[in-house]
């Protein structure tokens, strides 16, 4: 279970979240919207421990976290299947199985021996989205796993990875710009609307 108790978060004098509170149950699978700069990514780093509130406390008791950045981070260096290889547990037997299955799910099992520099843009996010299932966890952040995805891929694909992370009993935060998908994946909505002068948040549950 995470909750995030009454926290304060300032960015170079922005700020960003003011006693703001928030709870995730375990297998909950919790969609956060709203527009740029408002504070969405913010959240998943605090999440993550990355960034440290000034004030309250976040109390997380998932064991695991598998993080999707907006960004695909894969080592160019390494194939698709060695990048996906490379967070697993080198003393697991099933890996490379674990591996071909989770690049399965994103259908994308025919591209394991190509490097990234040979893909498009989406199959990036697709890989990046395969590596941090095969990564395994209780809880994912999804940071717009789905952006650079054509709208027909997108339901199919964020269909697969929901049954999946159910399966699991995983946690989930989804950052996404797309109600369509957020309504998809997720069992809960929250929208973040900034309030002026002072930029802090409100938000909206549905």
């Amino acid at each position: 279970m995470l909750k995030i108790n009454t926290i304060t978060f300032a960015f170079d004098e922005k700020t960003i979240f003011k006693n703001f509170s928030l709870e995730l149950k375990k297998g909950e699978i919790l969609a956060v919207m709203g527009p740029s700069g408002c504070g969405k990514t913010t959240l998943l780093g605090l999440t993550a421990g990355l960034l440290k509130p000034q004030k309250g406390e976040i109390l997380n008791s998932f064991e695991k976290i598998s993080y999707v950045f907006q960004e695909p981070r894969l080592f160019p260096w390494l194939t698709v299947k060695e990048n996906l290889l490379a967070v697993m547990n080198q003393k697991d037997r099933n890996a490379e199985k674990t591996v071909m299955d989770c690049l399965a799910l994103v259908d994308l099992a025919d591209v394991a021996n190509k490097y990234p520099d040979e893909l498009s843009g989406g199959m990036k996010s697709r890989i990046s989205l395969a590596r941090a299932l095969a990564f395994g966890g209780d809880l994912f952040l999804f940071d717009e796993p789905f952006a650079a995805l054509d709208e027909e891929l997108r339901r199919k694909l964020s269909q697969k990875i929901k049954l999946h992370l159910q399966k699991r009993g995983a946690s989930v935060i989804l950052v996404t710009h797309n109600r369509e998908d957020a309504q998809l994946i997720a069992d809960r909505i929250i929208t973040f609307r900034q309030r002026i002068p002072n930029n802090s948040l409100t938000v909206t549950n549905s």
